[in-house]
């Protein structure tokens, strides 16, 4: 009997009035926008409609007028489908001032999860029968996680004793030591690493040598390229984690090969086009690719000034790029997964014998809200003598302002920091003075040939 008064409770005419307070009252809309899924109602007419709800509030910030649904409807090639639309439209309108919403939303959480957990179970039967018991697992966690937002928070006094056990931080390093230790071991879930350089100084490589660390311990990478070929992207990855060239790759594809079997970690490279994707595809894509056995330890976005914000309703350029940071930011603490990602450089920044703050191109957002960002400098008596210096702007874990001497060669994929006065160090700073006598050469040289 229970059961069954259950399913009355959030049947069809439950179901109309939830859609109903989806158009209605767009602060609810905003509250459950990422746990609805138009599979949770039963009629194909609802599913339609908060199918179209969803997406437009995630363009638009806002809930579709009527005016909109009759344009939608007119894209509907299905006779059947389309009437039913049209009829339940006319439901759902009716029901907009019903005195009963409050009561619907209110329980609305309920239901999302009653949904979650009832089509975690459907899913439960067919991963049983092919023994997949660790995807089962994920799946009901996942279902039992919807509704989260009622958590009331850490009670300190009461639950101290946990937070004593839970002192370590889960963190995915970077590769190179000097800036691990600053990091206390790297960049952990909930947090944002920004790479900042002018154009053309190797952001991409420096997010790329990241990536190859964490898949060199055994971690699963998602690396989305914005600018980049994903088969490029590849090769890029072949060199770093080989040490050979880009032009000598299909001469020695054996040795190749053999070196990247041995790597314990795996790679996805998505490619999206420039202002074509958000955090929330971003986040999308992940969760299809969790359901797929790929569990991403790191995600590199190469780079974040080209994503879409999903508020498009922001003041400016300004507040649009502050915008996608907080979100990648906000992706991070939503996924688990550390997310480093690399920015421009305002212009004058290019003649910096080191970048600081001040030189993040479009908006200062994007300091305020990363917990790490280091900047790359190097000026072209470094680029001659393969040296750099790595500049750490801003660091949530421990001290900034300091700034290391860098061996960097990307046709090797050579990207290695040295502490200032270890061996190594000293001699990377005193290639990048000899580079100084190098400049001056070829610039005597262009000299001599224009005068000539």
């Amino acid at each position: 009997m229970e059961a069954v008064d259950t399913l009355v409770k959030y049947g069809q005419s439950y179901q109309s009035k939830v859609v109903a307070s989806l158009l209605v009252d767009v602060k609810f809309l905003e509250q459950v926008n990422e746990i609805t899924k138009p599979d949770f109602f039963e009629s194909e007419a609802n599913k339609w409609i908060v199918s179209e709800i969803i997406e437009y509030f995630n363009e638009y910030r806002t809930s579709p007028t009527m005016e909109v649904f009759k344009i939608k409807v007119g894209t509907i090639e299905d006779k059947v489908l389309k009437q039913t639309v049209v009829d339940q439209l006319k439901n759902v309108y009716q029901q907009v001032e019903a005195e009963d919403l409050p009561y619907v939303k209110n329980e609305y959480l309920t239901f999302a999860k009653n949904q979650k957990v009832k089509d975690a179970l459907l899913k439960s039967v067919e991963l049983l029968k092919a023994g997949q018991y660790d995807k089962i697992i994920d799946t009901m966690t996942a279902a039992s996680k919807v509704g989260v937002e009622s958590d009331l928070g850490l009670d300190y006094i009461t639950e101290f004793e946990s937070i004593m056990e839970n002192v370590k931080r889960e963190s995915c390093p970077t590769g190179w030591d000097v800036i691990d230790d600053l990091m206390s071991g790297g960049l952990g879930p909930g947090e944002l690493g920004v790479v900042m350089a002018p154009s053309g100084i190797g952001k991409s490589w420096f997010l790329s040598k990241i990536a190859c660390a964490a898949l060199k311990n055994g971690m699963d990478v998602v690396h989305y390229t914005l600018e980049l070929s994903e088969s490029y992207v590849g090769q890029r990855y072949t060199t770093i984690l080989t040490g050979i060239q880009t032009s000598e790759h299909l001469d020695r594809k054996d040795e190749i090969v053999r070196k990247i079997k041995a790597i314990p970690g795996r790679v996805r490279i998505k490619y999206y086009p420039p202002q074509a994707a958000s955090a929330k595809t971003i986040a999308a894509h992940i969760e299809k690719i969790r359901q797929t056995g790929f569990k991403p330890a790191l995600i590199i976005i190469d780079y974040a000034d080209l994503l879409k914000s999903s508020d498009r309703g922001r003041d400016g350029l300004y507040a649009e790029l502050g915008g996608i940071y907080e979100e990648l930011r906000g992706l991070s603490g939503e996924t688990g997964i550390p997310v480093w990602t690399a920015t421009q450089t305002n212009r004058a920044a290019i003649d910096h014998e080191v970048i600081q703050a001040d030189s993040v191109g479009d908006s200062y957002k994007k300091v305020q809200t990363a917990d790490f960002i280091m900047s790359v400098s190097r000026k072209t008596k470094d680029k001659l003598s393969k040296t750099g210096r790595i500049h750490i702007v801003k660091n949530r874990f421990g001290p900034d302002g300091l700034t290391f001497p860098a061996k960097i060669d990307t046709f090797s994929g050579t990207m290695d920091i040295y502490a200032e006065n270890s061996a190594d160090g000293i001699m990377a700073t005193k290639e990048s003075k000899n580079g100084e006598n190098l400049e001056k050469k070829l610039l005597h040289k262009k000299y001599v040939e224009n005068m000539g």
